[in-house]
């Protein structure tokens, strides 16, 4: 995400010339520059928000700034002054998207005890969207196919999928000091393992037939399982519920 817009009294004091006098403290924040600036990050968040719901609805190269405008009900000229340009906005979104998305991964794994828990919850939310999730695999089928000719969204897209990466990393680590996983390669187990999942995206965003949402789930947990060498009973359980640690029997 974008870093915060300084307000006029933080750039006026950070562009000042250098006194001969000590150095000034932090500018004081007011109650109404604080109130500014939560307007400002909700404008901005309600502008993303927008940009998300077009982007499924025209896809990336249908995009324009007025529609994204239009949908989020403010001026055309507001969205350039925030975004500069159409590809800053849409990768913006996009990133926007992740964190919200990291982020509801977090509340959902707070409370799993085990590596296995945690890994069965990031294929679930893979592999099972909810309703309120912000983005569809839809418009990820436009951020890979856009990433090929646009080398700023091929930045991005590098970026994500470095951070899928290390999510899964981490899990099969932990899972690993815990006795629960066998010792396998954690980088090969992320790579391939990354792909799969992504794999299966592909699938249910294109509805095939043969591959839907529940199928892709089981099919990518045994894989896991066999994988790493935990058990896993082909039930899926509710998040939150998973808090005892599941060591593996040795």
């Amino acid at each position: 995400m974008a870093a915060r817009t300084a307000s006029p009294s933080y750039r006026a004091a950070t562009n000042a010339a250098p006194s001969a006098g000590p150095l000034p403290g932090p500018p004081s924040v007011t109650p109404a520059d604080a109130v500014a600036g939560r307007a400002q990050d909700d404008r901005r968040t309600q502008m993303l928000r927008a940009a998300l719901e077009v982007l499924a609805e025209r896809g990336f190269p249908e995009t324009r700034i007025a529609d994204v405008a239009t949908q989020a009900a403010v001026s055309p000229a507001l969205v350039i002054y925030y975004f500069k340009t159409k590809n800053h906005l849409l990768t913006e979104a996009m990133r926007y998207a992740e964190d919200v998305w990291y982020e509801q991964g977090a509340r959902r794994m707070a409370d799993i005890g085990s590596a296995a828990g945690r890994l069965e919850e990031i294929v679930a939310m893979s592999c099972l969207p909810q309703r309120d999730d912000v983005v569809s695999w839809v418009i990820w089928l436009d951020l890979w196919s856009t990433a090929v000719r646009h080398p700023q969204v091929r930045i991005l897209r590098e970026e994500f999928d470095e951070r899928w990466r290390e999510t899964i990393r981490q899990i099969v680590r932990a899972g690993q000091a815990s006795g629960e996983f066998e010792c396998v390669s954690v980088e090969d187990f992320a790579v391939g393992f990354s792909a799969l999942l992504d794999g299966f995206a592909i699938q249910i965003a294109l509805e095939d037939p043969l591959v839907d949402a529940r199928r892709a789930f089981e099919l990518s947990m045994r894989v896991a399982a066999q994988q790493l060498g935990f058990p896993w009973d082909g039930v899926r359980r509710p998040a939150g519920r998973r808090t005892k640690s599941s060591k593996r029997a040795r």
